[in-house]
């Protein structure tokens, strides 16, 4: 088991029907994608485990588990930008959250609005319905 600290149903820190329906990858981790709850900008993805979730649902502010640090980290801590939760949803498949949250500041660490503003849009054919 690795510092993120792989959690099962059982041995969650979350309600055990809450805990039954997320789908952990190998190290124990679900993205997180975070939108501003007004205007709907999808402003980035992070990763949780359990704890993670936890403390997000009980202190109304976002907590990711940080891969690269090993580390939990509450965004806004250190840059004062934090994420203040308004709703959390589960997807249908249990593997991923959608966190709406009314953003102070940037939410990227490059100082953006979002993570997807710097890495810019690739090139795609665009579709058509039929």
């Amino acid at each position: 088991m690795n510092t993120a600290q792989q959690s099962t149903p059982a041995d969650s820190p979350l309600d055990p029907a809450l805990a039954a329906q997320l789908k952990r990858d190998g190290n124990g981790l679900f993205a997180a994608i975070i939108q501003q709850y007004d205007t709907k900008d999808v402003l980035m993805l992070g990763w949780m485990n359990d704890e993670a979730l936890r403390r997000t649902l009980t202190e109304g502010r976002v907590t990711f588990w940080s891969r690269s640090r090993q580390e939990y980290w509450r965004k806004g801590d250190t840059s004062g930008h934090s994420q203040y939760v308004k709703d959390v949803s589960i997807d249908c498949d249990g593997d991923a959250l959608l966190i709406l949250v009314d953003q102070v500041g940037a939410a990227c660490h490059t100082g953006t609005t979002t993570c997807f503003e710097a890495g810019g849009h690739l090139e795609a054919q665009v579709g058509a319905r039929p």
